[in-house]
């Protein structure tokens, strides 16, 4: 499953610019509704002192990601905070709840991955954590972001790990799947990534599955996301 930059859809709103992975709110394509248990991988950039007023979610584990400048979150949990770049945001929304977001800035433009994950099971308790990782060790070696088993990365109710790498060029990574049954939608951030003979460049991504691992070769310094959900959802 290749799915080309290009080929994602758009929606604009002046104050929002979102790419989309998959079907999302006016983009539909039957053929790209999700990747296993994974529902959305929106790519967003959002002007200067905009946002996302308060809205609800239900039922779904959603991780945010900055990739440039910070979001301010405020959630029907009590919970304020600011998730800068560098910081990783996980939700589950389980029975119900509302949350913003904003750009932090008055001046620069935010830009943050949005995934949705389906929980293992429905109607759990809300719940918010965020963390701070060193991306200083993302060099030439998987650092682990979200995973089910509370070890290191940030915890999902769902058989998901979420990994992050950057490889210089000329360098291999060989990624090993926790779970047979699982598959890995590889998402390039940046750079220019050959999985399974395909070039992969900026924002192009390949969805993995029936296979135990999988070998990664930088021909350009790149960074990619590595998205491992169950493939039965």
């Amino acid at each position: 499953m290749l799915h080309k930059a290009d080929t994602r859809g758009l929606s604009n709103f002046g104050w929002l610019n979102s790419y989309h992975s998959f079907s999302f709110g006016r983009y539909f394509d039957p053929k790209r509704v999700q990747f296993g248990a994974l529902r959305v991988l929106n790519d967003d950039t959002i002007a200067p002192g905009t946002g996302f007023g308060t809205h609800p979610h239900d039922n779904m584990e959603i991780i945010t990601i900055p990739l440039a400048g910070a979001l301010e979150h405020k959630d029907s949990m009590g919970h304020k905070s600011v998730i800068e770049t560098g910081d990783v945001q996980v939700m589950t929304a389980g029975t119900g709840i509302e949350h913003s977001e904003y750009n932090h800035s008055k001046a620069e433009y935010g830009h943050f991955l949005q995934l949705w994950i389906f929980p293992r099971e429905r109607d759990l308790t809300p719940r918010y954590d965020q963390k701070k990782f060193d991306f200083n060790k993302l060099n030439n070696q998987f650092l682990t972001l979200v995973n089910p088993d509370h070890e290191g990365g940030l915890f999902i109710h769902q058989d998901a790990w979420i990994s992050m790498i950057e490889l210089e060029a000329g360098k291999e990574a060989t990624y090993k799947l926790h779970k047979e049954s699982n598959g890995v939608y590889a998402f390039v951030i940046e750079g220019k990534i050959t999985i399974n003979d395909h070039l992969l460049e900026k924002r192009d991504a390949l969805g993995i599955y029936e296979t135990t691992s999988f070998t990664m070769h930088a021909t350009e310094t790149g960074k990619v996301l590595l998205i491992e959900v169950p493939m039965e959802e």
